[in-house]
């Protein structure tokens, strides 16, 4: 039997009207999921702990879910499902500017979301839907099909490093108990000399010259530039 033959149908292509249900639904389970992986992160989930938040057996959760892998997958769609994609403007580039914006609140609610974007793509139907909304902003630029996905990825890349980066930051406090200012306290010594040290100019004017600008005007900065850089590539 060849690996193609014996790869798993993915829940999207399977019946998942299973006629009625009792209290306990596919939508429960991945909600109660993604509440979980909010508060506790992704590791956090099992069938057995999720069967647990929802008061039933684990085994009735498998009559909707076949494992963790498609758990996950179902979660991903549900939260690309969550409100409507930004209202259109008119302005091509202004629209790809909220699209990220939208993006980035996103993973910044739900920080699970991070890991599972560098696995390979869900294709549930909310996804698709967003990915095809997407393509069509772009298409308002250009009828290249390969240059609005390379456009569609390039925005998703940037969001996705901008809030993994901010995401890293949070967990950092989180972890050390330490805030942004305390940890400056600390290193300030060991920094102090870096700069006397006269060995680092660049980095030095960084540290006398430069203002801290929070992770938003970071992200806005960036976002700009790469806008910027795409305007005149499709130009």
């Amino acid at each position: 039997m060849s690996a193609r033959s014996q790869s798993p149908a993915l829940v999207w292509m399977r019946d998942r009207q299973r006629g009625s249900r009792p209290a306990l639904t596919e939508e429960k389970i991945v909600r109660t999921a993604i509440d979980l992986a909010d508060a506790e992160g992704i590791e956090a989930l099992s069938m057995r702990r999720i069967a647990a938040e929802m008061g039933s057996g684990t085994t009735s959760l498998y009559r909707h879910v076949t494992n963790k892998d498609e758990l996950i997958e179902l979660m991903v769609d549900a939260v690309h499902g969550e409100g409507e994609p930004p209202v259109e403007s008119g302005d091509w580039l202004e629209d790809l500017a909220a699209i990220a914006r939208s993006s980035r609140a996103s993973l910044l609610r739900h920080p699970w979301l991070v890991q599972q974007a560098t696995r390979r793509p869900t294709l549930g139907p909310n996804v698709l839907k967003r990915a095809d909304h997407q393509l069509g902003v772009v298409g308002r630029a250009t009828d290249d099909a390969s240059q609005a996905a390379m456009v569609v990825s390039a925005i998703s890349t940037f969001v996705l490093g901008s809030a993994a980066a901010e995401l890293a930051d949070l967990e950092a406090q989180r972890s050390t108990g330490m805030t942004e200012a305390d940890w400056q306290h600390a290193v300030g010594e060991y920094v102090r000399q870096v700069v006397e040290s006269g060995q680092y100019p660049h980095f030095n004017r960084r540290i006398l010259e430069a203002d801290d600008r929070d992770h938003e005007a970071r992200f806005e900065f960036g976002l700009a530039c790469l806008l910027a850089g795409i305007a005149r590539a499709l130009a």
